[in-house]
């Protein structure tokens, strides 16, 4: 096995929370590891889930018949969102 050397990373508080709890487990570690491994060797697991969750997101405000009926300078919320968030996808 490879030698581990230990890296400082700064969290948000709610994230801090959960990864202490996943240390409890002793899940905590490796979970981050394996992230932070994945999104520097360019794995395209990550990618491919990252840019499922935008879908599944844009797919959800198209669900929501009730912000079919709030505009906002003559564009309807629902596209102002979905567009913000279909920006955010990964190449």
């Amino acid at each position: 096995m490879k030698k581990l050397i230990p890296y400082s990373v700064y969290l948000p508080v709610e994230y801090h929370d959960k990864i202490k709890e996943l240390a409890k487990q002793r899940k905590a570690s490796s979970m981050v590891r394996d992230a932070i491994c994945m999104i520097v060797d360019g794995d395209d697991t990550f990618k491919s889930g990252y840019n499922k969750a935008l879908k599944d997101c844009v797919k959800e405000i198209d669900a929501c018949k009730e912000i079919e009926h709030i505009a906002v300078r003559g564009k309807y919320l629902a596209d102002l969102l979905a567009d913000q968030i279909k920006e955010l996808e990964m190449r």
